[in-house]
């Protein structure tokens, strides 16, 4: 069987990939594109050019150094979508420290299990976003924060957390400030950093971001200058980005969607990134494209929804959107008709990865025909390789369901301290097995069909329900727990769970709901809370989840929303 007929494909070789860091990448950007405007933050009132948007970079960096920070060393960032947020994501490029990025949702058991695993030594953190108190959040984990210097924190739950450094002009015990970091900066820890700078390699892990874990607790995918760099590069490319583009981002940074299809992808073109606000608001993100005069647009489809049923819509000028990239998760077919139609987005791309692999490895191209866009996740990109495999590893025959595997540039280095569950992830061969079931037709198109585990993406969010379940395992009342998902018009996917309570315990949804409440993400807890005897099983004892999700989509009268 030749290539032709088997679920094989190659992106394009003739291109050069990027064999530099970050730091120096960026260096060449600045001197490239020094008066152009880099980065435009709508609430902060920032708007920088690549000159402008360097020198706080550089000094940022020069200060962390100062600090005791070595190439390597691990920095937290838990903070939503700020000018801070990208000043430390090039900063710590450029220094060599391995930024963490933490969801802005944790709560209290996500964060201390994120920052003990990658034994962080340093956070930086806003005071605050929506209902999240982050500093109050730390001052409950470590204590100690009250009557420590700077630097020196001592913490039974945090031994390895000795720096927090916070956003804002307040002032709090045991914090830093961000611009007290900035002006440490001097002569010699700024020659420091260009020798920092030089010492490292393109093949440094040098950013973990965690994902949720099927067996409990998440995994901190470890990600290099060479993967993210050139991930970042190649979805530019695809949407024929150049320096004229300015990039719309309501999508948050610590996911891959913002820090490398947003931000990288805009500073491999000389692009210009603009941030609406610190979270989604869809009216806030139309009114930032059209006053920035915005050429991309990215988001899932939620958010767009949410932007084309905005009653005022026809009132915002979107006449300079193009392009932009929808992904995270199932596009409905009405939702990308809108979105060229009534958005002017005639050049919107479909992108599909998995943090794991930088993200992309599958993007849509923006002249591909309409129902190629709304019908699949489009063609393999540039020095990737991806593979359908059935239950014996085998390569399946053109149009045949199996497993999606990739390889290439884009495959994490691991787990971050996990290499049983990096071998499991990544064969001996280098193939990476996402656990998604896929198709190749016979263009090479890839269309993504379901998922070999049962992960939940609720919104653009990857749920997995033993993580779930394990947290509710805790409750003294609980005998078992299972978790799945049910179709919803808004977020694609809600989470519902089914409970058998121990003998004689009694308990109510809005009790399970509200065990939930400050110690996990908003987006993990259950919407639907069913108190059942007994789960379906089969003869040997497996637990049959379709048949639970059957039965609640019959109970409580939902729908298969039809998808791309």
């Amino acid at each position: 069987m030749d290539s032709q007929q088997i679920s094989y494909v190659k992106g394009e070789t003739g291109s050069t990939l990027f064999d530099q860091t970050i730091g120096d990448m960026f260096d060449q950007a600045v001197v490239k594109y020094s008066d152009r405007e880099l980065l435009v933050v709508c609430d902060q009132g920032v708007r920088w050019t690549y000159g402008e948007f360097s020198e706080r970079v550089t000094t940022f960096a020069a200060g962390l150094l100062t600090l005791g920070l070595e190439p390597g060393d691990r920095v937290g960032i838990w903070a939503p979508n700020r000018a801070e947020w990208v000043i430390t994501q090039y900063a710590t490029a450029k220094a060599g420290l391995i930024q963490v990025n933490i969801n802005p949702a944790y709560r209290l058991s996500e964060l201390e299990y994120a920052l003990n695993k990658v034994k962080a030594k340093a956070l930086i953190t806003s005071e605050n976003f929506k209902s999240s108190t982050y500093i109050a959040m730390l001052q409950e984990l470590a204590p100690e924060l009250d009557s420590c210097q700077p630097g020196a924190l001592r913490s039974a739950k945090l031994p390895h957390l000795k720096t927090l450094i916070r956003l804002g002009e307040d002032k709090t015990a045991g914090f830093y400030n961000f611009d007290d970091v900035t002006a440490r900066a001097d002569a010699t820890s700024i020659a420091k950093l260009k020798s920092v700078q030089d010492s490292l390699d393109p093949y440094d892990a040098i950013n973990i971001q965690f994902t949720s874990g099927t067996t409990g607790a998440p995994k901190g995918a470890t990600l290099t200058h060479h993967n993210i760099l050139n991930n970042g590069y190649f979805n530019g490319q695809v949407m024929k980005f150049t320096e004229q583009d300015r990039l719309c981002i309501p999508v948050p940074l610590y996911h891959c969607f913002g820090m490398v299809m947003g931000s990288l992808t805009c500073v491999t073109h000389g692009a210009c990134m603009v941030f609406p606000g610190e979270g989604f608001d869809p009216a806030q993100t139309l009114k930032a494209v059209s006053d920035e005069k915005c050429t991309a647009l990215h988001g899932v489809p939620t958010m767009f929804i949410a932007e084309l049923d905005l009653p005022d819509l026809k009132s915002y000028d979107l006449s300079s959107l193009r392009t932009g990239i929808m992904a995270g998760a199932s596009c409905p077919i009405e939702v990308m008709k809108r979105v060229f139609s009534e958005m002017n987005m005639t050049e919107v791309t479909i992108g599909y990865g998995m943090t794991e692999t930088s993200p992309v490895s599958f993007q849509s191209r923006v002249d591909d025909p309409i129902d190629k866009r709304v019908s699949t996740v489009g063609l393999i990109h540039p020095h990737v390789e991806a593979k359908i495999i059935d239950e014996n590893g085998n390569t399946t025959e053109r149009g045949v369901k199996g497993e999606f595997c990739t390889r290439g540039y884009s495959v994490m280095k691991g787990y971050w301290a996990d290499p049983e569950r990096t071998m499991e992830a990544i064969d001996e061969d280098g193939w990476m097995h996402t656990g998604d079931l896929a198709i190749i037709d016979d263009e090479g198109y890839c269309n993504i069909v379901g998922r070999l585990k049962d992960m939940v993406i609720r919104g653009g969010e990857n749920v997995y329900p033993r993580e779930v379940e394990e947290y509710f395992y805790r409750h003294p009342k609980i005998q078992d727990a299972q978790v799945f998902g049910v179709p919803d018009d808004k977020y694609g996917e809600e989470l519902c769970i089914w409970i058998c309570l121990k003998p004689g315990e009694q308990a109510t949804e809005t009790e399970m709901q509200e065990f939930c409440k400050g110690q996990i993400a908003h987006y993990k807890i259950p919407r639907y809370v069913q108190f059942v005897a007994e789960f379906p099983m089969t003869v040997t004892g497996k637990i049959q989840k379709f048949k639970m999700r059957e039965q609640m989509i019959r109970k409580l009268g939902l729908r298969e929303a039809e998808t791309a």
